[in-house]
């Protein structure tokens, strides 16, 4: 089958299109004919750092976790697909898991759910890796009815579907950004936008808080950012990180009592643990978008077979809106 395959590694390493074997429906898996698949910041991680990161696979390498495509083959063991079943789901791309950048995936059949029916492949594609992480970090950070909640990067890939989820559940979402076109669909998810660049923790937290604080905070940002989002939330309050490799003081977490939750989504993955929460969760999803509760933001830009490396630098570059998406 065609992939487009790493030789190597580096900022500028250039995907080739090239000939690996057909996957076989192994027990417990199904083979998709992927139509499309996304790019994840944990991609272009991979695709610039190699070695240097555990979870990057051995060279020759096929990239891509998040895939939506159609099932033609299944495994000894597998229910619930059928041959011509659209699915989506995130499952490869990582260590020994051949990866979504290729004609076909073999993929664990607990990692997977049968597509939206209201999107295109295009679409279910974006969803995966970012919506499993915006609902692991909500729901085990309990939000609920009436509750406050911030979302840090509200209109980043992780960001835009946290809100979403947010509002499901009934809480009442703020979300940061900057620049008009971030604000704008923000405040077009249902949340009230908040731009970083000329308001301050304090300022915000005293006008839309009463000076108390956000219940929850969910913070798709990260690093330095961590700190911003303790001093946003309440006392006993909760932060949800999906990015926390970073060394910080935790002073004034300890001083307000608050529960740190970080969210590693490849865990299930990387350890097969657990896979079929993933496979759970994206049940889920799948009820929340075909009710018209949920629906991914896909950058506008197009891709393909020809530029995936262009598509790697839209995203790495910072230039893209919503997800970006390979169609194959």
């Amino acid at each position: 089958m065609k992939a487009m395959v790493l030789n190597t590694y580096g900022p500028d390493a250039p995907f080739e299109l090239g000939e690996v074997p057909d996957p076989v429906a192994i027990p417990g898996h199904v083979v998709v004919k992927v139509a499309a698949t996304s790019v994840n910041t944990v991609d272009t991680m991979i695709h610039s750092m190699g070695a240097d990161l555990p979870l990057s696979p051995k060279l020759p390498a096929v990239l891509g976790m998040d895939f939506a495509g159609t099932v033609i083959a299944i495994g000894e063991g597998v229910s619930g697909f059928a041959i011509g079943d659209e699915v989506f789901g995130c499952a490869g791309g990582l260590m020994d898991l051949p990866g979504s950048l290729a004609q076909y995936i073999n993929a664990d059949a607990r990692l997977i759910a049968h597509k939206p029916k209201t999107l295109g492949m295009r679409e279910a594609a974006a969803l995966p890796l970012v919506g499993i992480t915006a609902y692991e970090g909500l729901t085990r950070a309990g939000v609920g009815e009436g509750q406050t909640v911030l979302v840090q990067g509200g209109a980043g890939g992780v960001g835009h579907v946290a809100v979403q989820i947010a509002r499901h559940l009934g809480a009442n979402v703020s979300a940061t950004g900057r620049g008009a076109d971030q604000l704008s669909l923000i405040e077009g998810l249902g949340a009230r936008p908040l731009d970083f660049t000329t308001q301050t923790v304090e300022d915000y937290v005293a006008e839309h808080t009463d000076g108390v604080g956000f219940d929850v905070v969910f913070d798709s940002v990260g690093g330095p950012n961590m700190t911003n989002s303790f001093e946003a939330a309440r006392l006993n309050g909760h932060v949800a990180s999906t990015v926390a490799m970073v060394e910080i003081d935790l002073t004034p977490a300890h001083f307000k009592g608050l529960s740190l939750h970080v969210v590693f989504m490849l865990i299930p993955m990387m350890h097969d643990v657990g896979r079929q929460t993933h496979g759970d969760i994206l049940r889920s999803l799948a009820d929340l978008v075909d009710s018209g509760r949920l629906k991914p933001i896909v950058d506008e830009q197009k891709f393909g077979w020809g530029n995936v490396d262009a598509a790697y630098a839209h995203l790495t570059h910072g230039g893209a809106v919503g997800k970006v998406v390979v169609e194959l």
